[in-house]
């Protein structure tokens, strides 16, 4: 423990903030979403990635990476949408272990119905609170933190 660098007070209060903030902001979002059109924050940003994706489908494996979400995780979450008829799953054909997560019509529909409130919520509680400077300096600090975690395979 001697050798420990302990948090002085600049870098301890950009800690809490990051935690404060990231706690506040994403229990606001699950909110909203839950409340405007019953999807889980986890359940909007598989919706968003399918339909960014070619043909609506991703191999489950690259969605979860790209969400970084565990596999367990993602496959619950996708288990549940499919109950509700916004995804399907279909099989690879060239790999047997090999699953795709497929947006449905319903999905997007969902997704359609969802994503102006959402957006509207994300520029209220962030994008719209902090000027273009800070704007760059959280993009800039948090892509640093997130590309070496994803380099590290966290």
């Amino acid at each position: 423990m001697a050798d420990t660098r302990w948090l002085d007070d600049r870098e301890m209060r950009a800690w809490s903030g990051f935690l404060a903030a990231s706690a506040l902001v994403n229990r606001r979002l699950d909110q909203q979403l839950k409340d405007d059109s019953g999807l889980s924050h986890p359940q909007y940003e598989i919706l968003v990635r399918l339909a960014a994706a070619p043909g609506g489908e991703l191999r489950m494996t690259e969605l979860a990476n790209g969400l970084i979400n565990s596999k367990s995780g993602l496959t619950y979450q996708v288990t549940q949408m499919e109950k509700a008829g916004l995804v399907r799953r279909r099989s690879c054909p060239s790999d047997v272990r090999g699953v795709f997560a497929v947006l449905t019509e319903a999905g997007r529909a969902r997704l359609d119905q969802a994503a102006p409130g959402h957006v509207t919520t994300v520029r209220e509680i962030l994008i719209d609170v902090l000027t273009p400077e800070q704007l760059d300096a959280l993009a800039d600090g948090l892509g640093e933190v997130g590309r070496r975690l994803r380099a590290q395979g966290s």
